[in-house]
This record gives C-alpha cells, sequence and structure tokens, in this order.
C-alpha cells in the first residue's frame, strides 16, 4: 500500500470516527476554532486600527491635496513628510504678532482652497456654561470628506448655525436642533447636526463655517475693551491642486520661501530624492531615530500561548478518542497493519479536525470583528477606514490552528502505536509507572527559573525575568503530574463523590495534567498583569500630590483690584451651594498681604510685597533629604523608611502648592475655626479657641520653635496710595515678628495649601493687610459635568473673575484589562474543566455503570462530575496564582532597582514600589470560577445512566 493510499485511508477512518463522536470532535474543533478566533480577529483589527500614510493623510486634510500653514518665521526649509521644518535663518527672530501673508499667493495656480481655523470659547449649554475648541472649516465642502463626516442631521451653513460631536452633545445635555450661545461674542447658534472626526471619535467639539464665529467675536472684542479676543492661530488651507497635477514638491518648495509649511499628500506618499531635499543636506540636521517595535515580539509570545493552550486541552481529548477506539485500531493490527498506520489514523484525527477548527475560527473571527465592528471603533477612539484583510496572514493564521490539531494529536498517536494488539482488542490499558526523573528535573528547573527571575529583578535586566519566568513554568508545569498523583491520598477521610474524583484524577494523570497546565498557564499570564497593574496604580496613587483636600471644592476670587472681584462673592457662594452638593456651611478666608495695595495681575508699582514664614536652623527643622549627605542617606533607607520620611513636616516645607488661597510663598490664609473643620478637618477644641483668642494656628511643625514662629514681611507700596508713597517711597520697609502660635499634630502638615492660619485681628494688630477671598465647602462627591456647568452659569450673571476648583483626587484606574484578563482566565478555567469532566465521563463509562449497578445514587454522577470540575480547575488555579507572581513580583523588583537609582541621583524623589495583589481577581479565580464549574457540572450532568451493552 502506498503513502498516499495509506493516508487517504487513515484520513477516512479519521473522518468517519469524528462522525461518529459527534460531542468530543464539536470539543476538540472549538478548542482549536476558539483560538484561531482570537488571533484572526486580533489580526484583522489591529490591521484596521493601524492607519496608512494614506489614511492618515485623509484625517489630517480630509479629500485635498495639500495642507499649508503658515509659521510665521520667514523662508523654511521642510522634509517630504513636513514631520520637520527649519527656518533658513536661524538667527531671525520669531515675530508672533507679524502680519499674516496672503496665503493664497503660495497655492499652485488653477487650485481651490478652504481654510481651517479654531479658537477656545465659553458657551451655554442646557445645565450652564462649559468651555470648549469651536473650529472653522466648511464642514459641507467636499474637501473636508474623511476629516469631519456628517453623522445624524444636517451640515451647519451660514452665520448662525453649528455642528457638534457627540462627545460635546452627551457632556452637556444639547441635541441636534438645540440653540447654544457663544458667551464671548454673545451670538446664538442653532446645532444642525452631529459631526465626527473619523480619526478622534472622543472629541469634544462645535463646529461652523469660516467667519461665522471668529470674525463677529473679534469685532465685538475691538468695540467693546471688556470682551477679550479669540486666542486663535493663523488660519491653515486645505488645498486642492490644479486637476490631475496635485501639489508637487517644486510647489512645496516655492511656498517654503514664503514661511509657508506644506503637507502634500503627493510629496509624502511619493517622496523626492534626498538630494533634492535641501534640508538634509543641512549640517546642523539629524534625524529623529525610530523607536524598534516590539509588536512582532508579542505576536509571537501571544501564538506560542495559543498553540500551547490548544495543545494542552485538545491532546487528552485525542488521547481518550483513541483509547475508545482501541478496539478499532487493534482490528488494524490484525488486518496487517503496523504501527505507521495507527499513528496515521490519530494524526489524521488531528488534522481532520484541525483544519475543521482553523477554517471555523478564520471565518467565524471575521464575522465577529465585521459585527463588532463600530464598538471596536469606539473603543479605539477612530473608525477603520476599511477591514484590512492579509489573505497572507489569515493563511498563516489557519495553517497554525492545522498544525496545532496535528501536535495536539501527536502524543496520543505515539502511545495508540506501542499498544500491543492484544491489549486493544481486550480492552486492557496495562500498568504504566509515572516517570520518577520527570518531576525531580522539573523542581530543579522550577527552582532555576525562579532564582534567574528575581537575579533579574534585582539586577535591572528585564530579559532574566522573562526567561526565568518561563523557564519556572515549564519546571512546574513537569511537576504537575506528581501533585495530581498527591491529590489522590488527600481523599482518604472525604465523601464518596470528592474522593473518587480525587482519586480519577490521580489515576488518569495524562488527561487531568494537561488540563491542569491549560488552566495553570493562562492564570499565570493574568494574574502576573494584574499583580504587576494593581501595584503601579498604588505606586501611582502614592505619588500623587492633591492640589487641595479630598472632598471639598473653594471658591474663589481675583483681588479687588480686578473690578471688585471679592464684592462679588456673596452672589457666587449662592451659586456654588444652590448647584452643587455642599454639604457643610461655608469656610470663608481672606487673602493676605504686606503691600498697600495689591493687584493679583499687576506691575512693580502694584506690588503685593512678601510675606515669609522663616525656618529656624538646626536638624530638626532641616530635611535630611536635601544638603550634605543626602545622597548617602537615601542610599541606606528601605522604600517604607524613605516614603514616611518624605511625608515628614521638614520635608514638606517646600512641597506644598501655592497660589490656591492667596499669593504668599508660605500659603498663610486668614480664616476662622470653620476652615479647620472643613479644609483642613482638625476638629480640636484647643485649636478653635486659640484661634478666636488671636493665636495663629500653625499647621507645619517645621516653622516653629519653642511654640513660636518668625515672620518676615517686606512691605511694599503702591503709587496710588499717597500717604504710604510719600513716606515709604524707595525701597519697601521690612518688618521681622515673633508669634506664639498653637502647633498643630504633624499629620496636619500635609495639608494642601495651608501652612498656617491666621485670625483677622492678628493681621491687623501686624499691619498686614486683608481682603475676602473666597470660601471653602465639603462636597458629597466631586462636581460632575452638569454640576460646574449649572455652577459657571451662575457666577457668570455675577461677573467675572469668580472661579470654582474641585480636588478629584488621582485619575481612576482602568479596570478594562483586569476584566478582560480576569474573564479570559475563567473561561480557560471553565474550559479545561468541563473538557476534563466531559473526557472522564467518557473513559469512566464502564465505571459508574459500574458504581450504579452496586446500588449508588444517582446524585452520585452528578456529584462525582460536580468535584471532578472543581479539582481540575482549583489546581490549576492554585499553581497558575503562584506562578503568576514570579514574574509580577520579579518586574516590580526591576521598578524599584530604576527607583532607588533616581532617588540617589536626587534624594527627594521617592522610590516607593509597592507589591499589591490583586485580591478580587485572585478571590475571583480561586473561588468563583472552580465553585461555578462545579454547580455547571453538577447541574448539567444527567443522573440516570442509559443501558449499556455488553462489550465483546
Amino acid at each position: 500500500m502506498s503513502v498516499l493510499t495509506g493516508w487517504r485511508a487513515a484520513l477516512r477512518m479519521a473522518r468517519r470516527d469524528a462522525m461518529r463522536s459527534k460531542g468530543r470532535s464539536a470539543l476538540v474543533v472549538a478548542m482549536i476554532a476558539v483560538p484561531v478566533l482570537g488571533v484572526t480577529a486580533l489580526d484583522v483589527t489591529y490591521r484596521s486600527v493601524t492607519p496608512t500614510a494614506a489614511e492618515q493623510l485623509t484625517a489630517s486634510m480630509g479629500s485635498s491635496d495639500a495642507l499649508f500653514s503658515d509659521r510665521r518665521s520667514g523662508p523654511i526649509e521642510q522634509l517630504p513628510n513636513a514631520q520637520m521644518y527649519s527656518s533658513v535663518d536661524e538667527n531671525a527672530p520669531l515675530d508672533e504678532n507679524a502680519p499674516a501673508i496672503d496665503i493664497s499667493t503660495t497655492f499652485p495656480k488653477g487650485s481651490r482652497a478652504i481654510s481651517l481655523q479654531s479658537a477656545p470659547a465659553s458657551v451655554t449649554t442646557k445645565y450652564g456654561i462649559t468651555s470648549t475648541d469651536i473650529r472653522e472649516i466648511r464642514t459641507s465642502d467636499p474637501l473636508a470628506r474623511g476629516m469631519v463626516e456628517l453623522v445624524r442631521g444636517a451640515y451647519p451653513h451660514g452665520t448662525n448655525e453649528m455642528a457638534a460631536t457627540e462627545p460635546f452633545l452627551k457632556s452637556t445635555g444639547l441635541d441636534v436642533g438645540s440653540t447654544t450661545t457663544v458667551r464671548n461674542s454673545g451670538q446664538k447658534y442653532r446645532i444642525t447636526g452631529v459631526v465626527e472626526q473619523p480619526d478622534a471619535l472622543k472629541t469634544e467639539a462645535l463646529f461652523a463655517d469660516p467667519g461665522a464665529v471668529i470674525a463677529p467675536w473679534k469685532a465685538k472684542s475691538e468695540h467693546d475693551k471688556k470682551v477679550t479676543p479669540p486666542n486663535t492661530q493663523p488660519a491653515e488651507w486645505l488645498v486642492k491642486g490644479p486637476e490631475g497635477a496635485g501639489v508637487t514638491w517644486p510647489d512645496v518648495m516655492r511656498a517654503n520661501k514664503s514661511g509657508i509649511l506644506v503637507t502634500s499628500r503627493q510629496v509624502v506618499l511619493d517622496p523626492p530624492p534626498d538630494s533634492e531635499v535641501p534640508l538634509l543636506g543641512r549640517k546642523d540636521y539629524s534625524a529623529i531615530p525610530s523607536s524598534p517595535t516590539e509588536l512582532s515580539t508579542a505576536l509571537v509570545t501571544v501564538t506560542a500561548l495559543a498553540v500551547l493552550e490548544i495543545v494542552l486541552l485538545a491532546g487528552p481529548a485525542f488521547a481518550v478518542g483513541a483509547r475508545r477506539s482501541r478496539r478499532q485500531l487493534g482490528l488494524l493490527g490484525t488486518c496487517g497493519g503496523d504501527r505507521r498506520h495507527v499513528r496515521a489514523v490519530v494524526l489524521g484525527g488531528g488534522l481532520v479536525l484541525g483544519g475543521i477548527g482553523a477554517v471555523t475560527g478564520v471565518v467565524v473571527g471575521l464575522g465577529l470583528t465585521t459585527v463588532f465592528r463600530t464598538t471596536i471603533e469606539e473603543w479605539a477612539g477612530h473608525r477603520f477606514v476599511s477591514l484590512a484583510l492579509r489573505p497572507t496572514e489569515l493563511l498563516a493564521i489557519a495553517v497554525i490552528g492545522l498544525i496545532t490539531g496535528l501536535l495536539a494529536a501527536f502524543a496520543p498517536a505515539l502511545v495508540a502505536s506501542r499498544q500491543s494488539v492484544l491489549e486493544s482488542l481486550t480492552g486492557r490499558r496495562g500498568v504504566r509507572r509515572s516517570s520518577r526523573v520527570l518531576p525531580i528535573v522539573g523542581a530543579c528547573v522550577l527552582v532555576i527559573g525562579t532564582g534567574v527571575a528575581v537575579y533579574g529583578g534585582t539586577s535591572g535586566n528585564s530579559t532574566l525575568v522573562s526567561g526565568g519566568s518561563v523557564v519556572a513554568e515549564l519546571g512546574l508545569l513537569a511537576c504537575i503530574p506528581v501533585i495530581v498523583g498527591f491529590l489522590g491520598r488527600l481523599g482518604r477521610r472525604l465523601p464518596l463523590s470528592p474522593r473518587m474524583a480525587l482519586r480519577d484524577a490521580a489515576r488518569n494523570r495524562g488527561r487531568t495534567a494537561p488540563a491542569v497546565a491549560a488552566v495553570m498557564a493562562a492564570v499565570a499570564g493574568s494574574v502576573a498583569i494584574a499583580t504587576y497593574m494593581s501595584s503601579t496604580g498604588a505606586e501611582a496613587e502614592f505619588d500623587y500630590t492633591p492640589s487641595m483636600t479630598e472632598g471639598t471644592v473653594v471658591l474663589s476670587s481675583a483681588s479687588s483690584a480686578e473690578a471688585g472681584a471679592a464684592g462679588r462673592l456673596p452672589q457666587a457662594r449662592a451659586a456654588v451651594e444652590r448647584n452643587m452638593s455642599v454639604t457643610s456651611p461655608p469656610a470663608d478666608y481672606r487673602r493676605i498681604w504686606a503691600g498697600s495695595d495689591c493687584n493679583l495681575y499687576g506691575d512693580a508699582e502694584n506690588d503685593c510685597g512678601s510675606i515669609e514664614l522663616v525656618k529656624p536652623t538646626g536638624k530638626a527643622h532641616t530635611c535630611p533629604l536635601t544638603g550634605k549627605g543626602a545622597k548617602e542617606l537615601a542610599a541606606r533607607l528601605s522604600a517604607d523608611e524613605h516614603k514616611k520620611l518624605l511625608q515628614s513636616p521638614a520635608c514638606l516645607t517646600g512641597t506644598m502648592s501655592t497660589g490656591l488661597f492667596g499669593t504668599n510663598a508660605t500659603n498663610i490664609v486668614v480664616a476662622d475655626a470653620a476652615m479647620l473643620r472643613t479644609y483642613v478637618k482638625l476638629d480640636d477644641p484647643a485649636a478653635a479657641k486659640a484661634l478666636a483668642a488671636g493665636t495663629p494656628v500653625l499647621l507645619n511643625e517645621a516653622f516653629a520653635e519653642n511654640g513660636e514662629i518668625t515672620l518676615k514681611a517686606t512691605h511694599a507700596y503702591s503709587k496710588k496710595d499717597k500717604k504710604n508713597w510719600a513716606r515709604h517711597q524707595g525701597k519697601a520697609r521690612t518688618t521681622t515678628d515673633k508669634l506664639k502660635v498653637y502647633v498643630a499634630p504633624a499629620k496636619y502638615a500635609a495639608t494642601p495649601g495651608i501652612n498656617m492660619i491666621m485670625p483677622q485681628r492678628t493681621a491687623e494688630r501686624l499691619g498686614l493687610h486683608t481682603e475676602a477671598a473666597g470660601s471653602v465647602y465639603t462636597v458629597a462627591h466631586p462636581p460632575t459635568d452638569a454640576e460646574n456647568q449649572a455652577a459657571y452659569a451662575a457666577m457668570a450673571q455675577v461677573g467675572s473673575n469668580v472661579w470654582v476648583e474641585s480636588e478629584n483626587g488621582p485619575a481612576e484606574t482602568d479596570n478594562s484589562m483586569l476584566m478582560i484578563l480576569t474573564l479570559f482566565a475563567g473561561m480557560v478555567t471553565l474550559g479545561a474543566a468541563a473538557i476534563t469532566t466531559g473526557l472522564a465521563k467518557a473513559d469512566a463509562e464502564a465505571d459508574l455503570n459500574t458504581l450504579s449497578a452496586v446500588g449508588a445514587p444517582p446524585g452520585v454522577r452528578r456529584k462525582l462530575s460536580g468535584f471532578q470540575c472543581v479539582v481540575v480547575a482549583l489546581t490549576g488555579v492554585v499553581l497558575g496564582t503562584l506562578s503568576g507572581l514570579v514574574p509580577a513580583v520579579a518586574l516590580r523588583l526591576v521598578d524599584l532597582r530604576k527607583a532607588l537609582e533616581t532617588m540617589r541621583m536626587d534624594p527627594t524623589e521617592s522610590a516607593y514600589t509597592p507589591i499589591v495583589l490583586p485580591w478580587v481577581t485572585i478571590g475571583l479565580l480561586v473561588v468563583g470560577v472552580p465553585l461555578l464549574a462545579g454547580l455547571l457540572a453538577t447541574a448539567l450532568t444527567r443522573s440516570r445512566l442509559a443501558l449499556a451493552r455488553r462489550a465483546g
């Protein structure tokens, strides 16, 4: 029999066997198809999300041939891709106020162009007022296609219409047909449609025709000096070149002579030779090196993991299939077939099912990507120009799926071919002892890999961390058969069902160990990434410096010189109290200064003077992390010790934010006990009594010595203060006073924006000037967009130069990746447990018949299936969690080493590098998933057995 004929027969037998065992075949096809589906969807999504050069040009300039921008820097030279340019005369001064040239004179003859210009503006919303970007471009013009697209409604036309993006409408409560007013000019506009920028779907902006917004705004500012003119850059122009000619490189260089930077579609896609680019010939030009991409490594890793998962999960299925077909394989031997033919039959099953799974995975992957295209686009933040299908890559993915099916069937094929014909016909399995060498080698490899990973972490070598982690995981994989065998001894005192499940897992390690390994591999990667993300999130939260106390909002006003802003505070307070979730009465504060006249934005003639808390000298008042010996000290400190030292009062004296409550450099504010309760959160009757008695409350004890502080004030005088100016004109007067203070506990030194609260009468006694500046409120939650817009609308009716600031805390961590990883690991765990349980039922049919025959209750079968699922899932999850901690901890050691090096260069930099376990993720995997797997297996298993015919 020829090789071709033998394989034809083997494939025919494999196809018939697959049709007879439809359940097991569908399981194998699903296991192969699902990873192929994922890789296919990932490939198509990545290729579609990554724009080509032509697509990037369309997003930035629509369907035009070029984008012309006036750089106002004189003649320039640029690269063909317009990513870099330089002035011909480097010594020529940049004049921002130079009049713009007539840019239309630089366009190629016969061109058509539309302008593009934008300006930030204040507009009305459904809730109140917000700031946004208004872009003037004729969105209805064909040149804008691909840059701005209409979603619904109609394009704006004329001077009283606008279009808006969906995110803008969502945050402002407006919709198509709504009216908004540009407060800067007072003009009203009707929103006629919803548009989007395909490359920036999350943009909040308004679009209007050229001249609809900026021109009337400028006109009003010229007639009304109270109106601030729009802050605009020179307009850019989308240019359509002469029909069939486009914008050529000579056209670009001609425009460069007038200082115009040109991004030409034709030039970018077909650049001129380097010899024709003047900028490349300049001695001062240096190209920016491109960073190498790690995409290929990531794709290889993902593909390798997918192959490993398939082999580990599908291998036992082929092994059980070969075992159930051993009588058929034995008959093949009696008819003259040898080991090659037995291997061919089993491998044929891998080829048939692998081919079906690969094709199914690619087709379904393409279908799902098409169905969920809009969702993927919104998640990515930009539209696909088209689904990028690369036949070569899709074929390679399908081939990998096919080869994976063969690899999964390879080991079962070898085992089946080594069985004697007698064993195959009688159904005896024989006695095979587990290898004693493999677990010993695995344990050694596990120890070596863990050691290499930890050494890589301490030495800062990420490559050693990755390599050591992989080696450690391989070592643990080799130990799994012994671990599974040990499980059988744990069930001696357990009830019947769990005891049988443990012993069945131990006896049939060939199907249990690969499933446990598959779960371990999936959970290890998920736990490693989740642990690293949780740790870096905790580090970012620690490093975050709040600008004000969390849970508060601060209402502030400009100085009295700013058109009486302080006098508008009562109405502003009412606006805040009416529109925000305030939970306390206002804690009013006053700004303090030493000059006779203070203008926050004034010049030297309106100097606010200066107030300084003089820090005492001596070791107790000096931060150890500054000055001599700081680097040596930082080198000896642990991360926790350094963290505590950074938060000490002496080290906080130079890190407090300024400008929140006043203009003085040391953050002194005039207020009463309400400020202590509302903002400082210091509920101490002694502190409130001290303020009432005229004693300042010092929050940072590092400024005090023997309960006293030294206050240095430099009194400056304005020419407007004729009385004082006549007596003190010239050099400012400086006074120094010692004040008895109430010193707050050390923890209050970290209060943002305040070092000391001074009573009003004490400021007056010292000859300092104060005025009402604002109020502080506690709020139930950070202000929402609607609340902010409503509050600003109410305050706008009061007047300008009054504003509200809030503390939102550190940026919220995006937990979507952790959720995806947990779901992925959970699905693999459920799948592996279900597969193993299904194989166990198929493999142990005779044992279950015997169990039923001796009188076991029907519920035992359900319980047995449930516990079999729990054994596989729980064992794999626990091992995977332990395995995943190795790379996570090692990578954090790498980060710690880098942080310590930075800290030794600058001792005030934090080296806090925590390792935070993702307990929610671990809890769901260790407890939730095995429990769910067991419950599902129990619920879906039939209690009663069907009558089976006697074999033979």
